[in-house]
């Protein structure tokens, strides 16, 4: 068989190739942002355009609420924690009245109920452990009466208060409503700042109540208000919601009276800084209401003893009583008593 004879073709360079794929590529390109810039539409603008006057809106001052928030990772530096603890034997109000508390401290922490055998200072060991350097210590006396301890774990100063006309959320069912874990403001009354004491439980109340800035587990915001008036030598404690921007407020509840006792140098001990003349323990306050009632017994007797002493006996009216009845009637010597005897014996 006779060989057939190959064509030799020969081999195109590498670079030449690339440069025409790429002419290619620059033309189909080109083409296409070509029709794709005919495609968008063109507005024209007018230069002889003029606004009128009335159809200009004016904008209204700027808000402190239209503000963002500032951010969660700013620097947290005020590092109150706050142990909110009971004892037991605490009724179902008083518990309620420290669940609300809670709700509304999202700085603070929980801790089991502390048996009554034990002493005050095992807070100060309590605390510790729980890395807390306030504390709010319910106490319940005959299941009847509450106080509430406030203290500074730390260097002290602490203040026991007598717990007044509690009212809780559930109890009030008011209208007013904040967002969970938001700060609040602190208002105070004028007359704290009239006395040493005053101005001392003041300063506590801010420590403890405030809600530090930047804290994790609160809200960079403010929607309520806490309010502390001092009427009658006790603390009326009040909590509003900021409805709007004008300053309506709607109370949320809890309601409570803190009557002062006494101030306590260090923490749950030392020596007394202030003792509240105007003070009635809640035994003696029962007592005088008991004695009050006895008295008004006692008086209620007497008047009735007296009215028998006045009152004719055998039922009969004045009308019918004659003066001369008695006239006949003659006593029997050995019967005389008194003066009476006078008449029998015989003059010498």
């Amino acid at each position: 068989m006779a060989k057939t004879a190959r064509k030799i073709v020969p081999s195109p360079d590498k670079k030449n190739v690339k440069n025409e794929i790429k002419n290619i590529g620059q033309k189909v390109g080109g083409r296409i942002m070509k029709n794709k810039a005919k495609k968008q539409p063109k507005f024209k603008t007018e230069k002889n355009e003029s606004i009128n006057d009335d159809n200009v809106v004016v904008l209204e001052p700027v808000r402190r609420s239209d503000d963002l928030p500032l951010s969660l990772n700013t620097k947290w530096i005020n590092k109150q924690r706050v142990l909110v603890i009971a004892s037991r034997g605490i009724t179902y109000r008083d518990r309620h009245l420290m669940n609300n508390l809670k709700a509304l401290m999202p700085h603070s922490k929980s801790e089991p109920k502390m048996e009554t055998k034990d002493p005050n200072l095992v807070l100060n060991e309590i605390c510790e452990i729980r890395n807390c350097n306030k504390c709010i210590f319910f106490e319940n006396r005959k299941r009847k009466d509450l106080y509430m301890w406030l203290a500074n774990v730390s260097n002290g100063p602490t203040a026991k208060f007598l717990v007044e006309n509690v009212h809780t959320m559930e109890e009030l069912r008011m209208t007013g409503n904040c967002l969970k874990a938001s700060r609040p403001f602190l208002s105070f009354d004028p007359k704290f700042e009239s006395d040493p004491h005053w101005a001392l439980l003041r300063e506590l109340f801010v420590q403890i109540f405030g809600t530090p800035k930047s804290h994790p587990k609160s809200q960079p915001f403010f929607d309520h208000v806490f309010t502390f008036t001092i009427l009658d030598h006790r603390i009326w404690f009040r909590n509003y919601q900021l409805c709007d921007e004008k300053g309506s407020l709607a109370e949320i509840g809890p309601r409570f009276c803190l009557n002062p006792i006494k101030i306590f140098d260090g923490s749950f001990m030392g020596r007394i800084l202030y003792s509240n003349p105007h003070y009635v323990s809640p035994n003696k306050h029962r007592i005088l209401i008991k004695q009050a009632a006895a008295k008004k017994y006692v008086q209620r007797l007497q008047a009735k003893q007296q009215r028998q002493l006045i009152k004719p006996a055998n039922h009969e009216t004045y009308a019918d009583l004659d003066q001369y009845d008695d006239v006949f009637e003659t006593i029997r010597p050995e019967e005389a008593i008194g003066p009476e005897k006078a008449i029998f014996q015989r003059k010498k």
